[in-house]
């Protein structure tokens, strides 16, 4: 039987669930067991796909097309392993099977009631992961934080399991240890209400993973142990780091993996994280600068500015930054101030290279397509993920092509040159309002033009990446534009679809269909990042 490990937030969201349950499954994996990890969200919705970024964050889109949380993403890469939807649930998609399983009598004409059947699903969800991922432990971790009636239903999920299973099933909770600026002392109770609050659940943590802006002393790990019901040695300290791969070795630093695997009563292997630490001290090292700017609309949330709503192209130039041997400084650039004023565009030439990520709509875009011109026109080095590559087409037609008010029919459907317009496939789905899950999903391949800097990058002339969009490159439109110099270097096995343009009299400027973001990983960047970062560090050094 497989061993279950569920990680549970305290005392606020954001705390770091998903970082702990990535690393430690690092940390287990290193000790040569077979490790899966699962997401589990509170909310209503199917998945993920159906969110504003500015609310939930990034959607990560898996190898077979789920829309998902943005710690599937974290998962990937500290596991360096492709994560698919069978580990990812959310409250929708459970009562979703529930509802449909009443309905084709599989309760056999039981009353179907939210306790037991609920958690039941859950249960079967979470097996079904283990089974096709052939996992010797699985780590679950548990969207929102304790006391939230939200999650309540996953909890009783885990305490059954537990009950079934006592010598199977671990729970770690995550919380957090405030210093108020006006005291200056580290608080425990906060974490011991949190513990508490999961008693009452029913579940008695076996391991406390403290997170604070400093390490815990002796006084609040001894404190923690006697509320709290622990051992002293299950009280972690997860004080902040530079950096979010150097938690893995945090957390070896207090020997996580060996207590874990002797309270699971598993063998405790040789630990293998060589090149882990490598990477990291790699991180540590680098000095050079190369500054890069990501030009969105998704940063502002009042008065706070959230990157998770674009965290995989973050980590991307991060992974690449660290391949080449630079540190990265990485700007949030809102597209609305070139909308207001031209002058604003000058302060772009400051910048090694400047991205512009996915996204939809219309808000902004006029100036996206002014910031792209400037990069163009100036030799700046140029990364366009999906929409970025897309509006790179537009401001192509309009500047060299002289289409004047080309565009994108999902921002102007009655524009008279619609150089990007909407899929074939997706004409009928957008007529019936069908918008969750239906857009082209997941992993594609795309063949390389020879010759290309595209294919220069990945060395290779097939490629799968994934993607997620409903419009692409109007093929009534290639010939123009490849006449006037922007070269269609990627498209897709039948010749469809463009995956790649690029300018030939460029020292990079690159647009993708496809989001390059999903597959890079701290120890395998993706090439065209890795590319981009060389283009932005020659431009630094001249």
């Amino acid at each position: 039987m497989a061993k279950y490990i569920f990680v549970i937030g305290g005392v606020m969201s954001g705390v770091g669930k998903g970082i702990t349950t990535a690393s430690l499954g690092k940390i287990l994996q290193a000790r040569g067991y077979g490790v899966t990890a699962l997401k589990i969200d509170p909310y209503i919705n199917v998945d993920a796909g159906t969110m504003n970024p500015t609310e939930h964050g990034e959607v990560f889109v898996t190898v077979d097309g789920d829309e998902t949380d943005q710690d599937i993403g974290n998962y990937e890469r500290f596991l360096n392993q492709d994560i698919t939807r069978v580990n990812y649930m959310t409250t929708g998609r459970v009562y979703q099977e529930v509802i449909t399983r009443e309905r084709n009598l599989v309760y056999g004409g039981k009353c179907v009631e939210v306790v037991p059947h609920v958690p039941e699903e859950i249960i079967r969800r979470i097996n079904l992961a283990v089974r096709k991922t052939k996992a010797d432990i699985a780590i679950i971790e548990i969207g929102g934080t304790v006391g939230e009636y939200q999650n309540i239903l996953f909890l009783e999920a885990a305490r059954m399991l537990h009950f079934r299973a006592p010598k199977d099933v671990l729970f770690v909770l995550v919380s957090y240890l405030p210093i108020p600026a006006i005291i200056g002392e580290m608080k425990t109770k906060p974490t011991q209400y949190a513990s508490r609050t999961l008693n009452s659940a029913g579940i008695q943590p076996d391991f406390i993973i403290c997170r604070s802006s400093q390490s815990l002393d002796k006084p609040r790990k001894d404190k923690l142990a006697v509320f709290c019901n622990v051992t002293k040695d299950a009280v972690i300290s997860v004080p902040d780091a530079p950096s979010i791969y150097e938690v893995p070795l945090i957390l070896e630093k207090e020997h996580l993996s060996k207590k874990v695997l002797e309270r699971l009563d598993l063998k405790v292997h040789k630990r293998n994280l060589v090149q882990w630490e490598s990477m990291v001290r790699r991180l540590k090292k680098v000095s050079q600068e190369v500054r890069i700017g990501i030009v969105g609309k998704y940063f502002h949330t009042g008065d706070f500015v959230l990157a998770d709503a674009y965290i995989s192209v973050i980590e991307a130039v991060k992974h690449a930054a660290a391949h080449l041997g630079k540190k990265p400084v990485i700007d949030w650039l809102d597209a609305a101030l070139y909308e207001q004023e031209d002058a604003y565009l000058a302060d772009l030439a400051k910048y090694d290279g400047v991205i512009v990520p996915g996204g939809f709509g219309s808000r902004g875009v006029e100036g996206k397509i002014k910031a792209i011109r400037y990069l163009r026109e100036r030799q700046i080095p140029y990364l366009g993920i999906c929409y970025g590559m897309q509006l790179a087409v537009i401001e192509f037609a309009r500047n060299v092509c002289k289409l004047d008010g080309a565009s994108s029919t999902e921002i102007n459907p009655e524009t008279e040159h619609p150089v990007i317009h909407i899929m074939d496939d997706q004409v009928e789905k957008m007529k019936q309002k069908s918008y969750g899950a239906t857009m082209r999903l997941g992993n594609y391949e795309a063949v390389l033009t020879k010759g290309s800097k595209a294919r220069l990058c990945y060395g290779k002339s097939h490629i799968v990446e994934r993607h997620r969009h409903r419009y692409e490159l109007n093929n009534a439109y290639r010939d123009i534009i490849e006449r006037n110099g922007m070269r269609i270097s990627g498209i897709s096995p039948d010749k469809r679809l463009v995956e790649v343009v690029e300018l030939l009299d460029h020292p990079y400027f690159m647009g993708t269909q496809f989001h390059p973001e999903f597959t890079s990983r701290p120890l395998y960047p993706n090439p065209l990042f890795v590319g981009f970062l060389k283009a932005g560090g020659k431009k630094r050094d001249a």
